[in-house]
């Protein structure tokens, strides 16, 4: 069978992959495969993954706080596994330079370097950056003098009548037991209101902390605000420059199909039914770890076969998307590192969101992002508002159904369990009705929407308590459904 927990989710969607087996999906694949050759990423894999360990740690102690020792033991596994740190040195934090150093056995060394607004980013061999950072600013008033959910002031109001408070804490308590769930943050909304909220030691409600592939569900965000303002459209060719050659098969893979994850473009992926690892590095960490410029790269990846016709979960196509983003942005003089802000996070009262970047400046919210909890519960309600917030519309009419369905591809491999950068629960992952759709990150982060109780439910949590937060989340759930009635 495939494997069941890819150790991108940790335990969260086993039932996502257990409809299918390998044997399946990699038959179907090969009919549809085209005659291209695979091209390994370049470079040392101990290298990449210290690339990794460096970033993961440096993030940890200057965006989230965390004590380094803390960070080594618990946070980040998935660009540099638990097992492959043993390898490496021991990171060499220096707080004036705000630097993480980690040393190779074969004598080269990988720095990470704190940045400010674009976060920890680690550096190529030359040590040079290929931009300039940008101080991001929010342009909203403190969080203390605004109501929920432009800020932070909460209404003094019972809860609404229909909530059983007494299973609502049963769930609010289960999400944190036991201990080595490692639970960091737990944050509930009904009708848009926070009914419920928890954090774990040394977390606070602004703590902005690893989320992981939920970035790309921001991306799907940034590219909906784009299509909103006119720029791009779903069903038009992605306008990636370097598909432009004429008889280029690449030219045909539609906005639509890198949402999907269904581009068709070749790279190796943990999560492939395929995977060897003992096979070559895969490309989908390299965009993560290769310290090169990752649109570049991402884009010049041959076709494996034709678009819109296999689903993987491919980090390929999430890049691709932040590509367009940034050319648009571009096109139009604005500043790039800038936008999600201006033209997001403030609209909806986000403030704590740090998004990384590659050594030249391109954003890598594929995964490389980090947020409060109740910043992924204000994302979340836009989405269950669709995409409409304080009568304003950010997303284009019928993008939220859009990303909420599940992708053809996928359909048709007999997994209804992506959609548009947002998983679903087509197959019960979750104990909650099948419709509702989540973003999801690497050691358990989840930002849960459920229509049809008007709910969004965050989880966040320290990564090496995954398979335990795993469980106790959906015990929580199971006790939530119980606590609030469907309202649709």
């Amino acid at each position: 069978m495939l494997r069941a927990v890819s150790f991108l989710l940790l335990a969260w969607t086993p039932a996502a992959f257990a409809q299918t087996s390998a044997a399946n999906l990699i038959a179907r694949a090969k009919s549809f495969e085209l005659s291209t050759p695979y091209v390994p990423p370049p470079g040392d894999r101990l290298e990449h993954s210290a690339s990794g360990f460096a970033k993961i740690m440096c993030s940890a102690v200057f965006i989230t706080g965390l004590d380094p020792e803390f960070a080594a033991e618990n946070v980040g596994y998935f660009t540099s596994p638990y097992q492959e740190r043993a390898k490496l040195g021991k990171p060499v934090i220096d707080r004036a330079a705000k630097t993480v150093r980690v040393e190779v056995p074969n004598g080269s060394a990988v720095t990470a370097r704190f940045l400010g607004s674009q976060g920890c980013v680690s550096l190529p061999p030359s040590g040079a950056l290929r931009f300039k950072p940008v101080q991001v600013t929010s342009s909203l008033p403190d969080p203390e003098t605004q109501a929920w959910p432009m800020g932070d002031r909460f209404p003094n109001t019972a809860l609404p009548k229909e909530v059983d408070r007494v299973k609502l804490r049963h769930a609010e308590d289960a999400a944190f037991d036991p201990p080595e769930s490692m639970t960091t943050a737990l944050v509930i909304t009904l009708h848009g209101r926070v009914i419920a909220e928890r954090y774990g030691n040394g977390i606070t409600q602004r703590t902005p902390l690893e989320s992981w592939s939920m970035g790309k569900s921001v991306t799907a965000t940034l590219m909906g605000v784009l299509m909103q303002q006119g720029a791009y459209s779903l069903t038009q060719p992605a306008p990636i420059p370097e598909w432009q050659s004429p008889g280029d098969p690449r030219a045909k893979i539609r906005i639509a199909d890198l949402l999907n994850m269904s581009s068709g473009l070749r790279i190796i992926a943990p999560e492939d039914p395929d995977y060897n690892p003992s096979g070559p590095y895969p490309d989908h960490l390299y965009l993560y770890t290769g310290r090169v410029n990752s649109f570049q790269y991402a884009a010049t990846r041959p076709l494996q076969w034709p678009p819109a016709t296999i689903g993987r979960y491919h980090n390929t196509d999430p890049v691709l998307v932040n590509y367009l983003v940034r050319l648009a942005v571009e096109k139009r003089g604005q500043e790039y590192l800038t936008f999600p802000q201006r033209a997001l996070f403030d609209k909806v009262g986000i403030r704590s969101m740090v998004i990384e970047t590659d050594p030249y400046g391109n954003l890598l919210a594929q995964g490389y992002d980090f947020m409060a909890a109740r910043d992924w519960a204000r994302l979340g309600n836009l989405y269950l508002q669709d995409g409409v917030w304080n009568g304003q519309r950010i997303l284009p009419e019928g993008y939220v159904k859009f990303v909420s369905t599940v992708a053809p591809a996928w359909k048709a491999d007999g997994r209804p369990v992506y959609g548009g950068f947002f998983w679903i629960n087509g197959t019960g992952t979750f104990p909650v009705p099948k419709e509702a759709y989540y973003m999801a990150g690497a050691g358990g982060q989840t930002t849960l929407i459920v229509p049809s109780h008007d709910l969004v439910v965050v989880r966040l949590g320290h990564f090496k308590g995954a398979a335990a937060g795993g469980a106790s989340f959906r015990r929580s759930l199971a006790l939530l459904m119980e606590a609030v009635p469907a309202s649709r």
